[in-house]
């Protein structure tokens, strides 16, 4: 399955940017525990046209909505665990009519693909621990949370798993056993403090022996960390992580704040395009952005990487 996922993509891939900016910018307000999953019931709608925008930009892969969607946080906020589950699959539904869409109005004959994403339990919290990894919970309660969504959404139509934003060793050993008895594929990347260590502390070396000789992970790599780092990781994965190819997608290197849910800092696309390059130079095979890279920053990538 891996190897036929690989065979079938044209490398470097370029996949979307922020979901929550997408939807942002579209006048809604995301200042909810379920952050962006909050309008999969109210206003699924705008998802498929965020998705849509990042197709019509040139991202050949869009990540769902499911990030910081899971059965607990459902459950939380007063849904049953039906409408969960349906919740949760409803994320790779509105993909799949964004593919649709574009299909029917674009001139190319490539299928985008669909990522299912899976957040860290920190996104579950809601309280910007995806940003340090320090859950202080047992490995039985992390193995339970990411087992109930891994399961579900391996039963949808995306073509693999975007397990993304981990900050933690402790959690990633846990995707690393449970990864193991999935159907889909998937790539596994982290939430970096600097250029060669997660969130948590921990080497990127030690990490990526994690997933080096995993037969269910193709591709290893860093997200929602701020650009300045991301050369140094590129070099760290490469050096440690065997033939996995290499999955990058940074923030704009603005500063969140957990407790207002906001970004402050200023990016440019211009300049974000050109740090792209670089990184597809340095052995970077699939690139996209996270928390406020938009469309414009993708359709610069995509015409750059692509020329």
């Amino acid at each position: 399955m891996t190897q036929h996922l690989i065979n079938k993509i044209s490398f470097p891939l370029v996949i979307d940017g922020g979901l929550s900016n997408a939807l942002e910018a579209q006048g809604y307000d995301l200042t909810h525990k379920l952050w962006s999953a909050k309008l999969l019931d109210s206003h699924p709608e705008a998802i498929t046209k965020a998705h849509l925008t990042y197709l019509e930009a040139g991202a050949q892969c869009i990540i769902t909505a499911s990030y910081q969607a899971s059965i607990q946080g459902f459950l939380e906020v007063g849904y049953d665990k039906t409408m969960a589950e349906k919740l949760l699959l409803k994320t790779v539904s509105l993909a799949e009519a964004a593919v649709e869409q574009f299909i029917k109005t674009s001139k190319s004959d490539f299928i985008p693909l669909i990522a299912a994403s899976i957040g860290p339990y920190g996104a579950y919290l809601a309280d910007g621990s995806e940003y340090r990894g320090d859950y202080g919970v047992a490995d039985e309660i992390l193995k339970e949370f990411h087992e109930a969504r891994l399961y579900l959404l391996d039963k949808t139509n995306a073509d693999f798993f975007a397990c993304e934003t981990f900050p933690s060793f402790q959690e990633a050993k846990i995707l690393a056993t449970i990864l193991k008895n999935t159907d889909k594929p998937a790539w596994i990347s982290f939430s970096c403090k600097d250029g060669n260590h997660i969130n948590d502390g921990t080497s990127m070396e030690e990490v990526v022996s994690l997933f080096k000789d995993h037969p269910n992970v193709f591709a290893i790599g860093i997200n929602c960390t701020e650009p300045q780092y991301i050369a140094s990781l590129i070099n760290k994965i490469k050096a440690n992580a065997g033939d996995k190819k290499v999955v990058v997608y940074p923030n704009a290197g603005l500063v969140y704040d957990a407790v207002s849910k906001t970004w402050a800092g200023t990016s440019s696309p211009d300049s974000f395009v050109a740090k792209t390059k670089e990184w597809a130079a340095l052995g970077a095979d699939i690139i996209g952005g996270c928390c406020q890279i938009g469309p414009k920053h993708i359709r610069g990538m995509r015409g750059g990487l692509k020329s």
